[in-house]
């Protein structure tokens, strides 16, 4: 008897592992994790880059129309040119100003070694990352706005480095250490000095923020603000979204021009 309890909780552990947890990800292009959401909960497409496990119909029923949505958008996508996933590096040896420029312009064309960052879904599809263009002083607030101020990213030692091409200078996104844990949206901005909370990766060409003292249900969930400012959601992507706020995810695009 003892022998078959240590078994069904093996083929239970087993199957807690190829489960989705509640709001994680279960979909999405260059995906590979599991794609089976957990019981009452669905596997819902959101984008060809995101589909996520939403409270509903067991997933059981339904995730093999998803799944077959979410394949036909793929084969489209295969047939575009998709950039590989950005290689993470040792920072280079560039001196930082503790002053850097406001709205400097970056090159319109994609320099080698950066990548573009854009949303790509409604209402910001196509709208880039970069430093507010109508800043005056450091900080200045991380936005997503029209691709003619695109900057040039890439996510270096944990760093998401802006390289401010015109100013001479590297800068550095942070983000926002609250007092309260159980803050749902975290401001972002951009400066000379390394972020100092948390870290930045990218999940296949998906950008996403982890720190130990936070548990997010998406690492990969932002907010579009007021202003077109970027935020960290430390919520549930799509549910209980704030007021005057969109969710997205932000994704690196190898394109040689950021274009609409």
């Amino acid at each position: 008897m003892r022998a078959v309890s240590l078994l069904s909780l093996a083929a239970a552990a087993a199957v807690a592992q190829d489960t989705v947890g509640p709001w994680g990800q279960c979909g999405g292009w260059q995906w590979v994790g599991p794609t089976k959401c957990g019981q009452g909960y669905t596997c819902i497409y959101v984008n060809d880059w995101y589909s996520q496990c939403i409270p509903g119909v067991a997933s059981t029923t339904t995730t093999s129309s998803v799944t077959s949505t979410t394949t036909t958008s793929m084969t489209t996508m295969k047939t575009i040119t998709t950039p590989s996933a950005p290689v993470t590096s040792t920072i280079p040896t560039t001196s930082a100003d503790s002053s850097p420029t406001p709205g400097t312009p970056t090159p319109t064309t994609l320099e080698n070694g950066w990548f573009w960052i854009r949303a790509v879904a409604t209402p910001y599809y196509r709208s880039y990352l970069q430093a507010a263009p109508t800043a005056t002083a450091a900080p200045i607030p991380a936005v997503l706005s029209k691709n003619t101020g695109a900057g040039q990213f890439n996510v270096i030692s944990g760093q998401l480095v802006y390289n401010r091409f015109g100013a001479g200078k590297q800068q550095y996104m942070h983000v926002e250490n609250p007092a309260d844990k159980t803050q749902r949206k975290l401001r972002t901005w951009f400066d000379a000095t390394p972020n100092d909370y948390g870290a930045f990766a990218f999940q296949g060409d998906t950008l996403i923020w982890t720190v130990a003292d936070i548990t997010r249900p998406n690492a990969a969930a932002w907010l579009v603000c007021e202003g077109d400012m970027l935020f960290v959601n430390t919520g549930a992507f799509l549910y209980n979204t704030p007021a005057g706020c969109f969710d997205h995810t932000i994704h690196s695009y190898g394109g040689s021009k950021a274009d609409v």
